[in-house]
């Protein structure tokens, strides 16, 4: 085997993985096996191994896809942000061919996990898709792509729920209601830094449309509403106290992380958005799985 060309491939492969900020999927993730372990309670039985790693492909597919397309439809604009010119694409780290072809290899393993699944995961994978395309295009003519994006991350426990029954229950819309709202909020954070260049070159988001002090509102308002949503989900057949615990550990890292972004100070944003959102998703599918299991 030629170890050059394996490297090679090696270091191409974790660009590519660079680009999409693959390990940013722990965002959602968690929230896709907390869907699994939702499913299961109300199954009455646990998952098998190839429903999990299905429903994990299909994560890891359709994250990929949004990831991937977003960075190909934005690369002109990336390219006018002083904060995002030397992103993989605008600096020709990756060509357009290369990620093109990371965004259909996605789509296919995403279809093809929603084969293996059951016949209505199928049926919705066009519903999944149109959204995440959607995504990238609307901050060229609505504010609302926060909510676009939640609805995205929203379709992971929904998507793992229809997966292992088959069908769409309450509980699970609950969860998805509380992952948009969540993502919403910190997406709304994350484009603060886009305040001024979003309002100078006419692109639409919450900040540069309410401005900074009504964008913190906003978000404090939907972080609350996704406390809220996880405290109904406590009424859920199988979870109890330990789950509960769980929500008010995760409502004291929210805090914390408003704690750390002020209209005045953004500096403590990278810690806010990247590692504050990994603990929150991570708590409350390991604290549900943990009550689960009790």
């Amino acid at each position: 085997m030629d170890t050059s060309l394996t490297h090679n491939t090696w270091i191409k492969l974790t660009t590519l993985m660079e680009m999409i900020k693959f390990s940013h999927t722990v965002f959602a993730f968690p929230f896709a096996l907390m869907g699994v372990v939702l499913a299961s309670l109300a199954n009455g039985s646990a998952p098998t191994f190839g429903q999990i790693f299905w429903v994990c492909a299909a994560m890891v597919g359709a994250r990929t896809v949004a990831m991937g397309l977003n960075r190909i439809v934005d690369a002109r604009i990336d390219a006018e942000n002083p904060r995002t010119a030397e992103r993989h694409l605008p600096s020709g780290r990756v060509s357009v061919a290369e990620a093109w072809v990371l965004v259909l290899g996605a789509l296919v393993l995403f279809l093809l996990a929603a084969w293996m699944l059951n016949p209505l995961c199928l049926k919705l994978s066009p519903v999944a898709i149109f959204f995440l395309v959607l995504y990238s295009y609307c901050k060229r003519f609505t504010s609302m792509a926060h909510i676009v994006l939640g609805i995205c991350l929203a379709a992971a426990p929904i998507g793992a729920w229809i997966a292992l029954r088959g069908d769409i229950g309450w509980p699970v819309m609950v969860l998805g209601l509380a992952v948009l709202f969540w993502v919403a909020g910190f997406d709304i954070f994350y484009a603060l830094q886009d305040y001024e260049f979003d309002r100078e070159k006419g692109l639409f988001s919450i900040p540069s449309r309410f401005g900074v002090e009504r964008s913190f509102q906003i978000t404090r308002a939907f972080h609350i509403v996704m406390i809220l949503l996880l405290l109904l989900l406590t009424f859920s057949q199988g979870l109890g106290l330990i789950y509960l615990v769980g929500v008010f550990v995760v409502a004291g890292l929210l805090v914390y992380e408003h704690m750390l972004v002020k209209p005045s100070d953004l500096s403590g944003l990278d810690a806010a958005f990247f590692n504050m959102n990994g603990y929150i998703s991570v708590t409350i599918f390991l604290f549900t799985f943990v009550d689960a299991l009790v």
